[in-house]
This record gives structure tokens, sequence and C-alpha cells, in this order.
């Protein structure tokens, strides 16, 4: 098990990355505040949106990138010597991550909802369950036209899923941290939800925006 050194330094290294406001630098390098179109958000729909797909596609592998790279880092530096070990490294880690994103130090530095990282850090725990949480993202997507939706419902499933998986015995974690990996991925999954608060509230009243695959 990881001792409280080991803890405060995954969730800051993490934080730090997390930090790097990529949707924001995109869109300045082609002279735009992305705070200021569309939505205002700097994530990978409003990206998307305003610069066209391949922009999207840009930032949410940048956005990943920012639980991936630590993630690595840290296993690398560390070198666990149980699965467990690197299993903790990368959750805690990758939360730093993504609450980095969400809720950043730099000053008038808007967060972002926090999914393309929480994907990054998915992909990194376990692949097989990155992938299905994809797979339901885009098959809610293409169903009811709404990447909040698709958002909200991976989020909501990255919990259920996980302790699903662990019970099946499909993740490599011991029974040990399991209640612990259980516990995380909850947060995690409460946090990405409430950061679709206002999403949720459009949704209720019919003025959420759709998605549209043409563009």
């Amino acid at each position: 098990m990881m001792d409280i050194t080991h803890i405060v330094i995954a969730i800051v290294v993490g934080y730090l990355f997390g930090n790097i406001p990529s949707g924001y630098l995109y869109a300045k390098a082609h002279g735009v505040n992305i705070f200021k179109v569309g939505s205002g958000n700097p994530g990978t729909t409003n990206v998307s949106r305003t610069f066209g797909k391949k922009a999207g596609a840009t930032v949410l592998l940048m956005d990943m990138a920012k639980a991936i790279i630590p993630i690595l880092f840290l296993n690398m530096l560390w070198k666990p010597a149980t699965f467990d070990e690197s299993a903790l490294i990368t959750l805690l880690t990758g939360a730093g991550a993504v609450l980095g994103h969400d809720f950043p130090f730099i000053p008038k530095l808007k967060g972002g909802k926090g999914i393309a990282t929480s994907w990054g850090l998915i992909l990194a725990f376990d692949w097989k369950l990155g992938i299905v949480l994809i797979l339901i993202f885009i098959l809610v997507v293409v169903v009811t036209g709404y990447v909040s939706v698709g958002s909200i419902t991976a989020s909501a499933m990255f919990f259920v899923l996980t302790a699903l998986f662990g019970r099946l015995g499909l993740l490599r974690v011991s029974s040990e941290i399991y209640p612990l990996v259980c516990g995380i991925t909850f947060i995690m999954s409460a946090l990405a939800i409430w950061q679709h608060r206002s999403n949720i509230d459009r949704l209720m009243k019919g003025t959420e925006s759709k998605f549209h695959f043409k563009k």
C-alpha cells in the first residue's frame, strides 16, 4: 500500500498536469479566446463546434494526455512492486489530473468538465473498461444526439462497471484495495456528473444543443 507521502505526491503531480489549459492554448494559437465563444467551456465539445472535428480530436487527446503522462511518469519513477500499488498510483494521479482540469489554480482560467482527462485515467487504469465506456458514450450520443447525455451516462457507468468488473474478477486489483478503488471511482463519477449540472438543467428545459455529425 502507498504511504501518505506518496499519496499526496501522486495527487499533486496529477493536479499540476491537469492545470495545463489544452483547449484554451489551442484556441489561443488560432487567435480565439475559447472562454468567449460557444458555451465558453474549454473542452472538446466546444472546441469541436468552434474549429471543427479535427481540432476537437486534438484537444481530446491533449486532455487525455494530462492524466496519462503523469501516471506513466510516476509508475516508471516509483517502480511499484505489485499491481495494487500501480493501480493506486494510477487512480490517485489521474484523479489529481481531473481535479486540476476542473478546478485550476491559475488565475482567470476556467476549468472544464473533466471527461477527456477522466478517459485518460480510465484507459491507464484498465483499457478494457475504457473501451466499454467509450462504446457506451458513442452509442448514447448516436441515439440521443447529445454529447452531454453520453458523458453523464459514461460517467455513471464508470463506477458501476468498476464495481461489477471487480466482483466478476475482471479487474486485477486484490480484494484488499477493491473497496478503495470503488470509493475513488464513485467520487470521480459523482464529480463528473456534478460538473454537468448546467447541461442537466438545459436538458430539462429542452435548450441543450445537439451534436451534428456531418459538420
